[in-house]
């Protein structure tokens, strides 16, 4: 009896001592950023709709039961046009509050790559990578997505550049474009991170960013060719630049009458069948999209909610169309498996930002694929935004 009760501690040793060594690994590896919904991630309560086609563009509506009330967040539109938000350059002194009282900015001088920015309102500021503001010594976009709670000190903000040339203006102020630069300049900044290459795809003279090639001069495939949107290709880029927008400008750009025709022509066709073919979800709303050109899925944009992606769709919209002129017609397409595919979770190297007890910002890189989630962690955390990328090889 004696050895058999000396024999337990040993039966049980050999677990503990397993287990105390798998904790000790599980310590060194690199944990996953936590989803928005507590520890839950956010794609498990989404599901793909039928996907509309026009042309080279396909999209799949998100489509989710969850619906959570986001009205305590605002968008950078709705704030530069309701006055809560003033961005001014760097070096300009003077904002006012609601109180009419002075409000001292930081006297750094003029950066190109860095803004002011005041949310005097009482919601918090919602930011996307890529949004531009027009105004100021150049036109600008958001470098990151990012939050910024109501109330808050005047904040350093990181922008690029997306008009090259010019460096005057007669308002130190900036207001909203209502633009969202298309997808290949969008991933020069929200992943690339690099100005030089932003004002190259602006410009349309770099390989995009996405899977495919910029630039494509063939034309855009349809059943009916005389009304067809025009392609924008390097030719006609370089004579809108040469004649309306000589500092190469991205609003001028976009929204001069031989390109901008085109992009409205196309991106009201395409709102018109997508609402067609939404206007039904039964209890599921509509709270984000997976875009593919031709034959190739290559960007998403998901927000928590039906209203953000509501506030946001006529611009994301328009820049998904600058995307899809600027590419190759083709008759390819893809299939619901390859957009369902690519709303998986990535799995590879996690980096991470934040504003503590404001907002999370992580990217997880996983071969070609890019993932960038804002999380807001207040009042409660919700992931706001979840942005996915196929870069070019």
């Amino acid at each position: 009896m004696q050895s058999e009760r000396m024999s337990i501690p040993s039966v049980f040793s050999l677990p503990i001592l397993v287990l105390l060594a798998a904790l000790s690994l599980a310590t060194n590896i690199p944990r996953p950023v936590r989803a928005g919904n507590g520890g839950q991630s956010p794609q498990q309560g989404w599901r793909l709709a039928q996907p509309i086609t026009y042309e080279n563009l396909t999209i799949f509506p998100v489509v989710s039961a969850q619906d959570p009330d986001t009205s305590t967040f605002t968008t950078l539109d709705q704030a530069l046009a309701s006055g809560d938000v003033v961005i001014t350059e760097q070096g300009n002194y003077l904002g006012r509050t609601r109180e009419a009282l002075p409000l001292p900015l930081p006297q750094t001088g003029l950066q190109v790559n860095q803004l002011v920015l005041i949310n005097r309102g009482k919601r918090q500021l919602m930011l996307l990578a890529g949004e531009v503001v027009s105004g100021g010594k150049q036109d600008r976009m958001i470098g990151k997505d990012r939050i910024v709670p109501g109330g808050a000190a005047p904040l350093p903000l990181d922008v690029f550049c997306v008009e090259h040339g010019r460096w005057t203006g007669e308002s130190a102020n900036f207001s909203a474009a209502k633009l969202m630069v298309h997808p290949s300049v969008r991933a020069k900044a929200a992943v690339e991170q690099n100005q030089i290459e932003v004002w190259a795809a602006v410009r349309g003279d770099s390989q995009s960013t996405l899977g495919g090639t910029a630039g494509g001069a063939g034309g855009i495939i349809g059943s009916a060719p005389s009304a067809l949107p025009a392609p924008i290709n390097g030719r006609v880029l370089d004579s809108v630049i040469a004649l309306s927008a000589p500092t190469q400008a991205y609003a001028k750009i976009y929204k001069s009458s031989p390109i901008g025709a085109s992009v409205e022509t196309f991106a009201q066709e395409v709102d018109r069948r997508f609402h067609r073919a939404n206007s039904v979800t039964g209890r599921e709303h509509v709270v984000g999209v997976v875009v593919a050109y031709g034959g190739e899925v290559t960007w998403s944009d998901v927000f928590a909610s039906s209203q953000l992606f509501d506030a946001y769709w006529p611009k994301l919209l328009r820049s998904y169309v600058v995307e899809a002129l600027t590419r190759t017609a083709t008759r390819e397409t893809v299939s619901l498996m390859d957009a369902r595919d690519f709303l998986r979770p990535a799995t590879g190297y996690t980096r991470e930002e934040s504003d503590p007890g404001i907002y999370r910002w992580s990217e997880r890189s996983e071969g070609r694929i890019a993932e960038i989630e804002l999380q807001a962690l207040a009042p409660k955390p919700i992931a706001l935004h979840w942005l996915r990328v196929l870069r070019a090889n």
